[in-house]
C-alpha cells in the first residue's frame, strides 16, 4: 500500500526538481558558444591563408624613376639660396656696423672718463698747492696777495675795453674812408654796387672779427675738452646775441619814423651788419638746429631786405610803403625774440648751459628757443631769394627710404670725394644732427683757405648743406658763367635736371635758386639754393634740405585751361614778361599752376594761377635791387 505524502511535500520536491532542469541546461549552452566560436577561428584562418596565396600569385610591380627637377624650378631654388646669402650678408653687416658703433661709443666714454680723471686729478693738485700756500702765508701776505689779483682783474676789463674801443674806431675810421672815396667818385659811380661793395666790405670786417673769436674759441675748447669752459663760452655767445638784439631792435625802432636818407643809410647799413653777427652767433648755439632754424631766417632774411633798401635809397629812391610795412614787421618779430633773449641772458646758468649741450630738454635755453621756434617768425610776402624759397613741406624723404644707411666712416669718405676741387687735406665727422626729421652727419673739412662745413643724410650719403668762408672781394665772373659753374656743382653732387629759376648779386656773391624740372615743368617744392663767389668762381654755399625732404619722380596732371585763359584772369593792367607751367606748394598740397612774371605800376610782380580751375591763388612782390635780381 503506498505511502501518501502531503500536499506541502510534493511542492518541495516539485521545485527541487526543476532547480536541477535549469541548471543542466545553463551548463550545456557555453559548451556551444564554444564551438561556434572555434568555427569562426577556422574560417578566417581559411580566409586569410587564400588572400596570402593570391598575393603571392600576383607579380610585385615595379618602382617608378624619380623625376628630374625642371629648370624652372632649379631657378627658383637657386634665387631662394641666392636670397638667404644675401640675407645672412645684410644681417652680419648690420651686426658688424652695430658692433663698431657700440666700440666707438665705449671709446669716447673711456676718453672722456680719463680726461674727467686727468682734470680732477689736476683740480686736487691745484687745492693742495693752495692749501700748502694758506698754511704758511701770513695775514699781510694774503691781504697783499688779494690787493694783486683784484689789480690784475680791473687790469684785465681795462684792457678788454680799450682794445674793444680801438676795433670800433678802426672800423669807423674804415667807413669814412670809404664814404670819402665815395663822395669823391660820385660822378663816376651813380649806381649801387659801389655802395653794396663798401656794405659788403663793412660786413666782412664785423663777421671775420666774429668767426676768429669763435676759431680760437672752438680751439681752446678742443684743447682742454671740458664741459665748464665750453659752458663759459656758450653763456658768452648767450651775451653777445642777446646784445645784438637789443641793437636791432633800436636801430629798426629809428628806422620806423625815419625820413632822412642819411639817416636811413646809416640805419639800413647797421640793420644788414648785425643779422650777419646774429646769424654767425646763433650758428653757435648749443641747442639742435631746429630750435634755431625758424629765427635764423628770419634775421638771414631781415639782413636781405635791409640791404635792398639800402640799395633803392643809396639810389636816391624812397622806400615804399610795402618797405616801411617790411620794416614795420621785423620790429615787431625782433621786439619778441629781444624779450625771450633778455630773460635768457638774466636768468640762464651754467647748469642749463650744460644741459642744453648734453642734448636734454629740462633747461631755460630748451625752453626760450622752443618759444622763438613756435611764434610766428617769418619775413612778409615780399621775396628777397626767389618765389617758394621756403618751400619744405614734407617730413619723410621717401626718395631716401629705399637707400642704405651709411656710418660716420662712410660720410668722410663720400665727402672727399665730393668736395675733391677744393684740395681737401683732412676730413672728420664731428657728430650728429636732426634736421625737419632728417638724420645728417655734420662734416668739417680742412682746405688750404680754411675750414667748409657739410651735413650729409644718414640715408645715402646725400650733401643736404655745404658752406665755407671764402673771401670774396671782386667780381670776375658775370651771372651767367656763375649759373654754369653752380649748375656744374649740382651735378657732381648728383642733382640731376636743375633748372635755374631764381638770381640775386649780393655784392660779390651770386646767390641762385634751382628747382627741379621734370617734362618741362618746374617743381619748386624741389629747391637747392647755391652761392657763387664771383671772384674766385667756386661754389661756397649749398643748402639742398627742400630737396631732399620734396623730391620724387611726380604724375603729373595735364592743364585743365590753356596759357592764354589762365593769362585772361590776370589785371588788365599787368603787362607780361614771361609764363611758364609750374608745381607750387600750397596749403601744404603740391598744385599745378601757370606762372606769369611782369610788371605793373613800376613793380615787378609774380602771379600763379590754378592751371584747373583758372583762379589766382598766389601773388609774390619782388623787392628791387640795383643787382637786378631776375627770374631764369
Amino acid at each position: 500500500m503506498s505511502k501518501k505524502v502531503s500536499s506541502g511535500a510534493e511542492k518541495a520536491e516539485e521545485l527541487t526538481r526543476k532547480n536541477e532542469k535549469t541548471t543542466k541546461t545553463k551548463k550545456s549552452q557555453p559548451a556551444k558558444k564554444s564551438a561556434t566560436e572555434v568555427t569562426g577561428k577556422k574560417t578566417a584562418a581559411t580566409k586569410t591563408r587564400k588572400a596570402d596565396t593570391k598575393k603571392a600569385e600576383k607579380p610585385a610591380k615595379k618602382s617608378k624613376p624619380a623625376k628630374k627637377l625642371s629648370e624652372k624650378k632649379l631657378k627658383k631654388q637657386q634665387a631662394r639660396a641666392e636670397k638667404k646669402l644675401q640675407a645672412a650678408k645684410i644681417k652680419a653687416e648690420k651686426k658688424q656696423r652695430r658692433l663698431e658703433k657700440k666700440l666707438e661709443h665705449k671709446q669716447k666714454r673711456l676718453d672722456a672718463i680719463a680726461a674727467f680723471k686727468e682734470k680732477r686729478a689736476e683740480r686736487r693738485e691745484k687745492r693742495r698747492e693752495r692749501k700748502d700756500m694758506l698754511k704758511h702765508e701770513t695775514k699781510e701776505a694774503r691781504m697783499q696777495r688779494k690787493a694783486e689779483e683784484r689789480q690784475a682783474k680791473t687790469e684785465a676789463r681795462v684792457a678788454k675795453r680799450e682794445a674793444a674801443a680801438a676795433e670800433r674806431q678802426a672800423r669807423r675810421e674804415h667807413r669814412l674812408k670809404v664814404r670819402a672815396e665815395k663822395r669823391a667818385n660820385r660822378k663816376e659811380r651813380q649806381h649801387a654796387p659801389g655802395f653794396g661793395g663798401w656794405l659788403a666790405a663793412v660786413i666782412s670786417l664785423g663777421v671775420t672779427t666774429l668767426a676768429l673769436g669763435t676759431m680760437m674759441t672752438l680751439g681752446w675748447m678742443n684743447m682742454n675738452g671740458m664741459e665748464a669752459n665750453m659752458a663759459g663760452v656758450h653763456t658768452q655767445s648767450v651775451y653777445e646775441l642777446n646784445s645784438v638784439v637789443d641793437n636791432l631792435n633800436s636801430n629798426l625802432s629809428k628806422a620806423r619814423v625815419s625820413n632822412s636818407s642819411s639817416d636811413q643809410v646809416k640805419l639800413l647799413t647797421q640793420i644788414a651788419i648785425e643779422s650777419e653777427m646774429a646769424e654767425t652767433i646763433l650758428e653757435r648755439m648749443p641747442v639742435e638746429t631746429q630750435l634755431t632754424q625758424n629765427m635764423t631766417s628770419f634775421v638771414n632774411k631781415m639782413g636781405d631786405s635791409a640791404q635792398s633798401m639800402l640799395y633803392a635809397v643809396a639810389r636816391g629812391e624812397k622806400l615804399t610803403e610795402s618797405q616801411k610795412a617790411s620794416i614795420e614787421y621785423m620790429y615787431e618779430v625782433n621786439t619778441q625774440m629781444k624779450g625771450i633773449l633778455n630773460e635768457l641772458a638774466s636768468c640762464c646758468s651754467e647748469k642749463d648751459i650744460i644741459s642744453a649741450m648734453k642734448g636734454k630738454e629740462n633747461n631755460l635755453m630748451f625752453k626760450s628757443f622752443g618759444d622763438l621756434q613756435n611764434n610766428s617768425v617769418e619775413t612778409p610776402k615780399e621775396i628777397n631769394d626767389g618765389p617758394f624759397s621756403d618751400s619744405i613741406k614734407k617730413v619723410s624723404p621717401k626718395n631716401l627710404e629705399a637707400l642704405e644707411e651709411i656710418n660716420a666712416t662712410k660720410a668722410e669718405e663720400l665727402a672727399r670725394g665730393y668736395f675733391t676741387k677744393y684740395n681737401v687735406s683732412d676730413v672728420r665727422c664731428t657728430g650728429e644732427t636732426v634736421a625737419k626729421q632728417l638724420e645728417c652727419y655734420n662734416v668739417v673739412l680742412t682746405t688750404n683757405d680754411g675750414e667748409m662745413a657739410a651735413q650729409l643724410s644718414k640715408k645715402g650719403g646725400k650733401v643736404v648743406m655745404f658752406n665755407s668762408y671764402k673771401d670774396c672781394s671782386q667780381k670776375n665772373f658775370d651771372v651767367d658763367r656763375c649759373i654754369d659753374i653752380a649748375q656744374d656743382f649740382l651735378n657732381s653732387l648728383g642733382f640731376d635736371n636743375m633748372k635755374a629759376v631764381w638770381t640775386s648779386e649780393n655784392g660779390t656773391t651770386c646767390n641762385l635758386n634751382f628747382a627741379y624740372e621734370q617734362n618741362g615743368v618746374v617743381i619748386y617744392p624741389d629747391m637747392i639754393k647755391v652761392k657763387v663767389c664771383e671772384e674766385r668762381g667756386i661754389v661756397t654755399g649749398m643748402e639742398g634740405l627742400s630737396y631732399v625732404l620734396n623730391h620724387t619722380e611726380r604724375t603729373l596732371d595735364k592743364a585743365s585751361i590753356s596759357e592764354s585763359e589762365a593769362e585772361s584772369a590776370l589785371n588788365g593792367q599787368f603787362e607780361t614778361e614771361g609764363s611758364r607751367l609750374t608745381v607750387i606748394p600750397l596749403d601744404d598740397e603740391e598744385v599745378l599752376a601757370y606762372e606769369f612774371y611782369g610788371t605793373y605800376g613800376g613793380n615787378t610782380y609774380y602771379i600763379y594761377v590754378d592751371a584747373k580751375t583758372g583762379e589766382e591763388i598766389q601773388v609774390f612782390t619782388v623787392i628791387g635791387t640795383a643787382q637786378g635780381k631776375a627770374l631764369m
